[in-house]
């Protein structure tokens, strides 16, 4: 069964939606497209609050990349997707100290329903100045309150501790920043990058690879997908905790599996050979 495709989409579509897949009373990961939809009446708001109406609590990646510093000399770990080689001029993070009370976010690759999500009076934001996670609903601060600078997935444990799951509301696996978890699971050191801590100076932070060669673990999760459609949104369901599971055995068996297979990219070789070196400090 799917929503009806000839007409607006409606809280009421996406509350039916939640039924249908069988998410009623979830903590969700949300990765999504507005603009997948077709036409939604309310916008972005439509979408929470129909997920909110069925008891969900939404989990969104409210991400700021803005606040990037470069490294000091000593925090440049080999092996970090990274040539270090800086641009001339200031970075734009220069001056700028993240807070959890901000609202601001990197809104063109983020997209509209984080954006909606990270402004709702009330919504928990994760200590992270460059990947926090934002929450709304019933178990927010239970998702959100571990995440710091160098426990960036903190968020999706506590959504696979809780028996929640992952929807990527028109959008595909490349969008899944749960897979980063598994990769971090399988044995690999995730990426360092850099933002200014409470005292004004450069800090390490845990990030995130190259997202574009996660489609590869696809045939691998097909048994655990349960698909719907909304309006013209194609709905992708996976339940957090066997995903994990399921992605980083794949990962630890064939850790080529994540590469993009693109030649000029700097970040999938130094995550198939591990991630960063690290010192045994930097964890």
């Amino acid at each position: 069964m799917t929503a009806k495709t000839d007409a607006s989409v409606t809280t009421d579509d996406i509350r039916a939606a939640v039924r249908r897949v069988g998410l009623t009373g979830q903590a969700l990961c949300v990765h999504s497209s507005l603009r997948s939809f077709g036409h939604v009446e309310g916008g972005a708001r439509a979408v929470v609050d129909g997920l909110l109406a069925e008891g969900c609590t939404v989990l969104v990646p409210t991400f700021s990349y803005e606040f990037s510093v470069r490294p000091l000399p000593h925090q440049r770990p080999v092996r970090n997707g990274t040539d270090y080689d800086f641009p001339a001029g200031e970075s734009e993070g220069t001056h700028r100290i993240f807070s959890t009370a901000s609202n601001e976010i990197s809104r063109d690759s983020m997209g509209a329903i984080p954006t909606e999500v990270v402004s709702m009076p009330g919504r928990a934001r994760g200590n992270h100045p460059l990947c926090s996670f934002s929450a709304f609903g019933p178990l927010a601060a239970e998702l959100i309150t571990d995440q710091a600078p160098l426990r960036v997935y903190a968020p999706l444990e506590a959504l696979a501790e809780r028996g929640g799951s992952v929807v990527l509301m028109g959008v595909g696996l490349g969008c899944l920043t749960l897979l980063h978890y598994a990769e971090q699971l399988a044995g690999r050191n995730l990426f360092r990058r850099w933002a200014n801590g409470p005292d004004g100076t450069p800090m390490e932070v845990e990030c995130g690879g190259c997202a574009r060669g996660f489609p590869n673990l696809a045939p691998g999760l097909a048994h655990l997908l349960r698909q719907d459609r909304v309006g013209s949104s194609e709905w992708l369901v996976y339940p957090v905790r066997e995903t994990l599971e399921v992605a980083a055995d794949a990962i630890r068996r064939d850790p080529n599996i994540t590469h993009c297979g693109r030649p000029e990219c700097e970040r999938c070789p130094d995550a198939v050979a591990g991630g960063p070196i690290l010192e045994p400090a930097g964890r």
